[in-house]
């Protein structure tokens, strides 16, 4: 029989790794009596643990949630594995960096001397690729407001003032009605965060940048889920944003803004990823082989287009008015050199 301080850490990792156990299945694999077994319970009990015992033909246990943070007990792959996770969740987005810093030196002081060699041997600087980082975090509250609903299959109401200040230029993004939608995953791609939720407006499933979102309360009505296309969100989600950080091997990629609705510009956009900013707008994320393709293939939506980013898109289309001037009027372009590929 293990002595009882390792007896306990042993039943302590068991009611981690499963929600419910049966008394009589923790004595076996303890090897001690069921006696023993509500005996050291008792003792995480003293300790702090919130363990509830769980009614049913043999009785069982289960290791709840408490008002206070008890002793965490983590194996050596877990905590370097948990130390890994804290350097490295500034590429997430997510605004908790200050709050990952402080839980790292936490874990840190408490941790056997092996372990933290282990930890300051290994120090992870987080870069992330050019032009892939958010512009801005999101607020860590709003994204616990958020997974909360997902959770409880709650319809969201929240403002999107970016997109609303552009449904009409000049107005005020206060004054938009708030959206509704009903949550289904939070994801992070490219260091962003998204929300893909159902739009009960749109009647059509969307992705909302979530350091956009400012919800409002109270939350709606409860719903039942629809199904997610292809009914598994990763595959939904790499659907939407294919292409978008140059991941397809496209070396130019390039952003605009078209006087177009998204859901117009998304049938007619496979590997790009589509924005909506109101009922007649959308920002496109489009890559291409050469800048002056990219330019070409953005022309095809007759509409008026607004280069956001890079230069070299808008050379591009430079490069592409003279040529289809030249065309016009039967005339040569002259020598022109294009942009280069980056």
């Amino acid at each position: 029989m293990p002595k009882t301080s390792a007896r306990l850490l042993t039943l302590l990792s068991l009611l981690q790794a499963r929600r419910d156990w049966p008394g009589q299945s923790l004595a076996e694999r303890l090897e001690v009596s069921p006696r023993t077994v509500r005996r050291d319970v008792d003792r995480l009990r003293g300790l702090g643990y919130p363990v509830a015992a769980t009614k049913g033909p043999d009785g069982g246990y289960r290791l709840d949630a408490g008002t206070e943070l008890p002793p965490l007990l983590f194996d050596d792959d877990q905590a370097v594995a948990l130390a890994v996770a804290l350097q490295t969740v500034g590429t997430t987005g997510a605004g908790v960096e200050e709050a990952a810093v402080r839980a790292l030196n936490t874990v840190r002081q408490v941790m056997p001397a092996r372990l933290r060699h282990r930890v300051d041997a290994l120090r992870v600087t987080a870069v992330e690729r050019a032009g892939t980082g958010p512009d801005t975090a999101a607020d860590a509250r709003v994204l616990a407001t958020l997974g909360a609903a997902v959770q409880t299959r709650e319809v969201l109401r929240f403002d999107y003032p970016l997109a609303a200040a552009r449904e009409t230029a000049g107005a005020d993004p206060g004054a938009a009605r708030p959206r509704r939608a009903e949550p289904h995953h939070l994801v992070t791609w490219g260091g962003r965060w998204y929300l893909v939720a159902w739009d009960l407006d749109r009647d059509d499933w969307r992705t909302f940048r979530v350091d956009r979102i400012t919800p409002r309360t109270p939350t709606g009505p409860r719903f039942t889920p629809r199904e997610l296309p292809g009914g598994e969100v990763a595959a939904f989600v790499a659907s939407r944003f294919q292409g978008s950080d140059g991941s397809a091997g496209r070396p130019c990629t390039g952003e605009v803004i078209l006087d177009l609705p998204a859901s117009v510009v998304s049938t007619y956009t496979r590997d790009g990823v589509v924005e909506e900013l109101g009922p007649e707008r959308c920002r496109l994320v489009l890559g291409a082989w050469s800048w002056p393709g990219l330019a070409a293939a953005l022309c095809r939506f007759d509409t008026d287009i607004q280069v956001v980013e890079p230069a070299e898109l808008r050379d591009a289309f430079a490069l592409l008015a003279r040529r289809c001037a030249a065309a016009a009027t039967n005339a040569s372009a002259g020598p022109a050199t294009p942009p280069t590929n980056r």
